[in-house]
């Protein structure tokens, strides 16, 4: 699940994995040389697919923020575009180099890299919460040396001078992490064991299916953007909003909107994240929304503007804040207890280890063939040492120089600061998603936002500074994580070391173009981008505003009674957070996921309902056929995201154009008609 932090249940481990040995499957099939392994047509087909992931994630990015796994999609779609190219190239004679596993696995790393940009860049969250158009919706708070307006050259320079960090700060580690401690990385190990699974002569023939079905929903959701559009005239008048269960209904953001996009989420996530959405959505818009809109008058001014943090609004922003910074600080210290307690085990086992001198002390237990053979390929390619941390510092000190030049509130000391104790972050980061699967690099970055915020302090743009300082810290912990994880996706595949970072380096430099380029697109093309009841209202971007005003003027940003409510909330997610691991997993995921919840207190529940649907529809598919459910229900997930999503570019180009929809459709209560029919007949 995604919003904050990313995480991917996955119910098959390595150890089970390696009862059944894959690599006897490969026995005599030579890997290539990692030069061979990142091909000209890995790359163009990595290119292509970054556009239409990016597209993705920026559409998710700016309408709920919920971010769902897209490996075993890149993974898939990258197959089939390879796979297809060979045998073309096969059939007239031209086919040198054979489609194998390990370019595979340079693909799903380029193109998750380059989409994982998308997110982590913070189109919509702390980057566009720079911007005039958020900060507009906050008149009490900020001032010019607050905002920055947006710029497609500086948002590509400043991606390009974090983005790279956080890959040089772990890569001395990764035999350390990968063959030493064995960390299980739970979905870089699926997403390798779905790649290995391609290359097999009945996975190949599953893939095949898997792509057809993928491509029939793809069609299917693109076809059914386009009729959205074709009948739909904006938000006054709109397919989008049917049905709406009564006028009041509608106000409390209740209504199923038939989003193809929506659906396919709802279909990946796990059924205790889109329950746990419903019930904040029922929860706050249901009740506690119209129970405190009653105290107008009381609690907050009457005469307040639905945008004043002092009125209802900073109720919906604050309480939503209160529960995200709670579910975080306890995963936080969660990931972070278990990864010092892993260490310390370690090295206890070293230590060990070294002192046993007893001639009698059993052996330790012998490698199977699968690991010998994976070890051996993987230390194979060496990264020098020096090469990453000369590379580190080198890229420090540019963004050292350019960041202030970008951000003038953000002092080079700052960043120096930060740059110090990022590498320990990003072990601490990585280490820690190689145990749980847990990324916390969004809570690493408010992190950074409380401490640069209140050290550069309001009368110094504390507010934007401590924003630039949430994207330094997330992008360096981010790629750090991401990068161990395809490490350890290569160690399953046998791809060399240095094709993956090379991967992931190509993959980063061109999701620092592309983002921005697509995020410029979508901010041109929908001139209500980040306005609240908008088709993109950017949901994030308020929060972390919000978040850094809360970090630099403390707690008198907040209204009447709003940080008792606060501290509440606050102290139930860490609560429902510990009951749900003290009870264990088998009764967990009947326990509603703080951070799931919180995510409807201001956007509202719409996305919810489709959501539950998805979760529906793969419940009774699951029901009906659990093995064609388990084959095929990613692909059809994954088709009707890639569809919707791929339907923004067209969407966004008509919107350009000025072209507007040739049919208004609208769905109003038998009241409301009748009003609409008596204000015509008049």
């Amino acid at each position: 699940m995604a919003p904050e932090p990313h995480r991917r249940d996955v119910e098959t481990s390595d150890e089970q994995l390696d009862e059944i040995s894959i690599e006897k499957g490969f026995e005599g099939k030579s890997v290539p040389s990692w030069q061979k392994q990142v091909t000209v047509r890995a790359i163009v087909v990595s290119i292509m697919l970054s556009v239409m992931f990016t597209f993705i994630v920026m559409k998710l990015n700016l309408t709920t923020g919920i971010i769902p796994s897209l490996n075993v999609s890149a993974g898939l779609l990258g197959f089939f575009f390879v796979k297809t190219w060979t045998k073309l190239l096969e059939k007239a004679g031209w086919l040198n180099q054979p489609f194998t596993r390990q370019e595979n696995t340079v693909i799903q790393t380029c193109v998750v890299a380059a989409s994982g940009i998308a997110f982590s860049g913070g189109f919509g969250s702390y980057l566009f919460g720079m911007s005039p158009t958020i900060a507009k919706q906050i008149p009490e708070a900020g001032t010019a040396n607050d905002v920055k307006s947006l710029g497609l050259g500086w948002m590509i320079a400043f991606l390009f001078v974090v983005s790279f960090l956080g890959l040089f700060s772990v890569v001395p580690l990764r035999k350390i992490m990968i063959v030493d401690f064995k960390l299980t990385y739970p979905s870089g190990t699926a997403t390798a064991h779905l790649i290995n699974s391609f290359h097999t002569s009945e996975g190949a023939k599953l893939a095949k299916k898997q792509v057809k079905a993928l491509g029939k929903f793809f069609s299917f959701s693109f076809l059914w953007g386009f009729f959205q559009w074709f009948f739909a005239a904006g938000d006054s008048c709109g397919f989008t909003n049917f049905p709406t269960f009564g006028l009041e209904a509608y106000q409390r953001k209740f209504y199923f909107d038939f989003s193809a996009t929506y659906v396919g989420v709802g279909m990946i996530c796990p059924y205790i994240i889109n329950i746990s959405l419903l019930i904040g959505g029922v929860l706050s818009w249901g009740v506690m929304w119209p129970l405190i809109g009653a105290k107008k008058g009381d609690w907050f001014p009457a005469d307040l503007k639905e945008s004043s943090l002092h009125g209802l609004q900073g109720y919906r922003v604050f309480i939503g804040i209160a529960m995200i910074l709670g579910d975080g600080l306890y995963n936080f210290v969660k990931v972070l207890g278990t990864t010092l307690i892993g260490l310390y085990k370690q090295l206890k086992k070293k230590d060990k280890g070294a002192q046993s001198e007893d001639p009698n002390a059993p052996l330790p237990p012998t490698l199977s063939f699968d690991d010998k053979r994976r070890t051996e390929m993987f230390l194979k390619d060496q990264i020098p040492s020096w090469f990453a941390i000369a590379g580190y510092v080198i890229i420090a000190i540019i963004s050292i120089i350019t960041i202030p030049h970008i951000f003038h509130q953000l002092k080079w000391y700052h960043i120096i600061c930060i740059y110090i104790i990022a590498p320990a972050l990003a072990f601490c980061n990585a280490y820690g998603c190689g145990l749980t699967d847990w990324s916390l690099a969004s809570t690493y970055g408010k992190l950074a936002i409380f401490i640069i915020g209140a050290w550069a302090g309001p009368a110094n743009g504390g507010i934007l500074a401590s924003l630039a300082a949430c994207g330094v810290m997330m992008n360096i912990v981010s790629t750090a994580s991401d990068l161990m994880q395809d490490f350890k996706t290569g160690y399953m595949t046998l791809a060399s070391p240095k094709s993956m970072f090379v991967s992931q380096v190509i993959g980063t430099a061109i999701g620092c173009v592309v983002s921005p380029c697509v995020f410029w697109l979508f901010y041109h093309a929908f001139g209500t981008l980040g306005q609240p009841g908008s088709a993109y209202p950017a949901p994030y971007a308020l929060v972390y505003r919000n978040i850094a005003i809360l970090g630099v003027d403390g707690f008198s940003a907040l209204p009447k009674n709003c940080l008792v409510l606060c501290i509440i909330f606050f102290t139930g997610a860490i609560i429902i957070n510990f009951v749900r691991d003290l009870v264990g997993k088998k009764y967990a995921k009947y326990i509603p996921v703080p951070m799931a919840m919180a995510i409807p207190f201001y956007i509202g529940s719409y996305f919810a309902i489709d959501m539950c649907v998805g979760s529906l529809i793969l419940f009774i598919w699951q029901k009906l056929d659990r093995a064609k459910a388990d084959a095929f229900a990613s692909a059809v997930a994954s088709g009707l995201i890639c569809g919707d999503g791929i339907w923004s570019l067209p969407s966004s180009f008509l919107a350009l154009a000025g072209v507007q929809p040739p049919i208004c459709m609208k769905f109003l209560s038998r009241a409301a008609n009748a009003k609409v029919d008596g204000f015509l007949e008049s």
